[in-house]
């Protein structure tokens, strides 16, 4: 199998002294975009080095609700009227969720929720 090792040259290194047999390293890069050129069966990427994430903060019952009715598409004014709370309740829910999954918008908050297994579409 020919490959190419993606990481800072210590990360590639390290993998480097991994490698089973049978392996051979055809370029080396420090990013997937500067390796692009190669021609490989597969991308060795080294792991950064970085702690993992720390467990997501799990979601309330009511915000679990919250997220159903916005990956059903609906606006806050919507989901307030369907679960009889206000629409300032539903932005504060929609902020809380976007921070436990980690989310920059609305979008992505049901995007990875569906990844998480967190609910279904």
């Amino acid at each position: 199998m020919r490959v190419v090792l993606i990481g800072t040259p210590a990360e590639r290194a390290r993998l480097r002294d991994r490698l089973a047999n049978g392996i051979d390293v055809v370029g080396e890069a420090a990013t997937l975009v500067a390796a692009r050129d190669f021609q490989c069966d597969a991308f060795l990427v080294a792991p950064d080095g970085r702690k993992p994430d720390i467990p997501p903060e799990p979601l309330t019952p009511r915000e679990i609700q919250v997220l159903e009715l916005l990956a059903e598409g609906l606006p806050n004014k919507a989901i307030a009227a369907r679960l009889a709370i206000s629409d300032q309740t539903v932005k504060f829910h929609v902020s809380s969720i976007c921070g436990k999954l980690g989310a920059a918008n609305r979008t992505a908050a049901v995007r990875r929720a569906v990844r998480r297994g967190l609910i279904t579409l």
